[in-house]
């Protein structure tokens, strides 16, 4: 069964690269969010096997979207995703709970090999 992913990012250009690389690749998108707090509404509402989660958003940030999940649901699987030069909350994301991150702009294999050492 194919995994199902949630895309959380504020940029829709992001979202549909993302999803397209996961699409090709034989994954499921469970859903996309544009902010933190969709992002978390989504987790809950669709219960993904993985999100992939933008840093910086309007309404809540990426790290506090992440904390939110991980009280939902401990055993969240979750992958930052960050423009280069936030490394500082690149360790925070990791602090929290984070199982890998992704850095801006997206290279399709690193993607790749990221979600499939979260969900094989």
């Amino acid at each position: 069964m194919a995994k199902n992913i949630l895309i959380c990012d504020d940029a829709a250009f992001m979202r549909m690269m993302i999803k397209d690389i996961l699409i090709k690749n034989g994954y499921a998108v469970a859903g996309e969010a544009e902010n933190g707090l969709k992002g978390v509404e989504k987790y809950n509402e669709l219960k993904p096997d993985l999100v992939l989660m933008d840093i910086t958003m309007p309404e809540m940030d990426g790290i506090e979207a992440l904390r939110k999940i991980k009280e939902l649901d401990p055993g969240a699987k979750v992958i930052m995703c960050s423009a280069m030069g936030q490394q500082a909350m690149v360790i925070e994301a990791i602090q929290a709970g984070a199982r890998d991150f992704i850095v801006k702009p997206f290279q399709a294999d690193r993607v790749l090999e990221a979600v499939k050492k979260v969900v094989g």
